[in-house]
């Protein structure tokens, strides 16, 4: 990483998670919920989040990809690795990384809502407004950030910076 600036510290984003996971088990009370983290970048603090639930989840995964190596969406949006259960008839938490353009989850919750679960909603531990090419809002949001190129704590450049404790703005 040639220039890094640390943005959002380890001690922020624990401290917000558990936030997160109180607000989205009070809504979900006495509910079972469906957890989707769209991989990879999703997956660290799904895992986090998760833990924090009081609620009964249970945990899929899908793959999608829009960016391949690049740090500039295609705006093609591909199915990698689809959910392993169904959906139909579940409350559905997609957890996302971070919402950039907002193609891939509008995709994606479009795809999910056509399977009919009871209700699709998205968690998002980052979001960057000023990128946004479609209507799309997230239900729940860590932190909104700016129009910045961020990595660690799960999101990465070229596959790289992932296990950072801390989130990074970087010049790519």
């Amino acid at each position: 990483m040639s220039r890094k600036k640390i943005f959002l510290t380890e001690e922020k984003i624990k401290h917000r998670i558990e936030q997160l996971g109180k607000e989205i088990s009070l809504a979900y009370l006495d509910q079972e919920v469906m957890v989707v983290g769209v991989l990879k970048g999703a997956f660290i603090f799904m895992a986090d989040l998760v833990r924090s639930l009081t609620i009964p989840v249970k945990v899929d995964f899908v793959a999608v990809s829009s960016y391949g190596f690049s740090s500039q969406s295609s705006g093609v949006v591909q199915i990698i690795k689809d959910t392993g259960q169904s959906i139909t008839n579940k409350q559905v938490l997609i957890i996302e990384d971070i919402v950039d353009t907002g193609l891939t989850l509008h995709y994606l919750k479009e795809r999910f809502l056509a399977r009919e679960p009871k209700e699709v909603k998205i968690c998002t531990l980052l979001d960057k407004p000023a990128r946004r090419e479609v209507p799309l809002k997230a239900d729940y949001v860590g932190f909104v950030v700016p129009d910045a190129f961020l990595v660690g704590y799960g999101l990465d450049y070229q596959e790289k910076y992932r296990n950072l404790r801390d989130i990074f703005i970087i010049e790519v």
